[in-house]
């Protein structure tokens, strides 16, 4: 089984993916998206001096399945999501380590409690929560607007902000550059492979309805209001 992270609270890092991912300071990274092609993602994330600390791989199975890995700077593999089908809760991902989608490597999985409630949430179980009676974690806000909310549970405590990031750069080439906060010792590549999920799930949302704009995962009134 995977390793699972320490409490909240005390100092202790919440360390979903590894402890070396987990800084006593503020993290900001920034996301630069750009043409998705068959085989990477949409988007890289770079600190804020430019450097590449993650990379979107895509392996396009069938045209309903499909899984992405998550590669460090180096290229290495971190994590695996894998997608399922759609369910009465749209489970979207199982997320597993390195490349492997076996059972036992397992880290977490994330779910929408309703695909197309603009009222809703994406709620995070880690693989030891078999009832998935109460999640881990959750995210609230607008992905459309960039200004998602992740918290620790169903509690008030915020572990990691996105906000959008204007820059001359993004204006000229039009990419729609954003960045996110990640708060001290918290894992911040959990962080991106949460990233990693809302914009899948924007996209298959997009996709479904002939090209919208889609906006999931939306709580308009409670955006970082904790």
């Amino acid at each position: 089984m995977a390793q699972q992270p320490s409490l909240i609270g005390g100092g202790a890092a919440v360390a979903v993916i590894s402890p070396r991912y987990c800084c006593p300071y503020p993290v900001d990274l920034a996301i630069v998206r750009k043409v998705m092609t068959i085989t990477d993602g949409n988007f890289v994330v770079t600190d804020t001096n430019g450097n590449i600390l993650f990379k979107v791989k895509g392996v396009f199975l069938t045209f309903i399945h499909q899984r992405r890995v998550l590669l460090d700077g180096a290229g290495n593999p971190i994590l695996t999501l894998r997608e399922k089908a759609m369910t009465a809760h749209h489970r979207w991902q199982q997320v597993f380590r390195g490349e492997s989608t076996e059972p036992q490597d397992l880290i977490f999985s994330a779910k929408m409690s309703s695909m197309w409630n603009v009222r809703t949430k994406l709620d995070v179980f880690l693989a030891n929560n078999t009832k998935e009676d109460v999640c881990d974690f959750r995210v609230k806000g607008s992905w459309f607007e960039r200004s998602c909310t992740i918290y620790a549970g169903e509690s008030s405590t915020i572990i990691a902000q996105m906000h959008k990031k204007h820059t001359v750069q993004s204006i000229l080439i039009g990419k729609d550059n954003f960045a996110v906060t990640v708060y001290p010792n918290i894992d911040y590549a959990f962080i991106v492979a949460l990233i990693v999920i809302l914009d899948e799930i924007n996209h298959a949302s997009s996709s479904s309805s002939g090209g919208g704009a889609a906006d999931v995962g939306v709580d308009f009134g409670a955006m970082f209001s904790g």
